[in-house]
């Protein structure tokens, strides 16, 4: 039987916990130049970060609307949080630690940002802390990373996830995967699957691919050159994938959470009422 984030979290910290999303103000290596300029061929300007506020380390950073409630993970969603000046970064980290009701960190990132410094940097933190490390892997299909200009290969994942284990065993490590690249099959999304785990992953997120306005891959789309998955099709192959996903790895999420306002296609991802029954009927 498989474990869902949220009992693996309150099984970790005895009640139930909430992820605060922030921006931490970084950038990627395929936006600065480094790799490239344009970012990932699906990624919004903002990083996707559309449901993050700015991290401000002179106010309080827990809204009220979480009142009553008092256990936090700090998510550094956006662009690659493990990317630039190191101190800086490192600051932000201890800083959001040192707030009431945070617990820990985790922080979205790409397998080519984490030299050894930075995973001892976590390492120290995750003596006291938990960290989650969200790396965007997304296919193991080498074409599709080039299509979607990931600028990476397989093996630099393979190694940093089994550098993390190393170098900071404490540290649980998430693996995002997207279903619906253009051009791939059912076996391409299954061999992603399977990539991660065998990896090493500790978690696992899945996601639909969705057409953002705005982005490279929006263009595709219009032009006729982009298919999406419709959600019958979607949840067939979730369906395939959850028995190559061992019972030792957390299952974070199965959907993606599209904006609304910038959304052009699958429009089905957001009736969540309707996504969240299914995902429940595979649980």
């Amino acid at each position: 039987m498989h474990t869902w984030v949220s009992d693996y979290y309150k099984k970790l910290f005895g009640t139930k916990v909430y992820k605060l999303t922030f921006d931490a103000g970084c950038t990627c290596p395929t936006r600065d130049g480094t790799k490239g300029s344009r970012g990932c061929i699906f990624c919004s300007q903002s990083g996707s970060g559309e449901f993050t506020v700015p991290f401000d380390d002179t106010n309080n950073i827990v809204p009220d609307s979480f009142k009553g409630t008092n256990t936090f993970i700090a998510y550094f969603q956006n662009f690659t949080n493990t990317y630039g000046n190191l101190a800086r970064l490192s600051e932000k980290w201890h800083k959001a630690l040192s707030y009431d009701g945070i617990k820990g960190l985790a922080l979205g990132t790409r397998p080519d940002c984490l030299g050894d410094d930075v995973l001892k940097e976590l390492a120290g933190i995750s003596e006291k802390h938990f960290v989650q490390l969200e790396l965007g892997f997304q296919t193991s299909n080498e074409d599709s990373g080039r299509y979607i200009r990931r600028a990476f290969s397989n093996d630099v994942y393979f190694d940093a996830v089994k550098r993390i284990h190393k170098i900071a065993p404490k540290i649980h490590v998430v693996t995002h995967i997207i279903f619906g690249l253009p051009g791939e099959t059912e076996k391409d999304m299954m061999n992603s699957v399977k990539a991660a785990v065998d990896a090493g992953t500790d978690g696992i997120k899945i996601m639909c691919l969705y057409i953002l306005k705005d982005t490279d891959l929006a263009t595709e789309y219009e032009l006729g050159k982009v298919n999406v998955l419709q959600m019958d099709e979607y949840f067939n192959l979730l369906q395939k994938a959850l028995p190559l996903i061992p019972a030792s790895v957390i299952i974070h999420r199965l959907t993606g959470d599209p904006p609304k306002a910038t959304l052009i296609a699958p429009k089905w991802t957001t009736d969540k009422k309707r996504v969240m029954d299914a995902v429940k009927k595979l649980s």
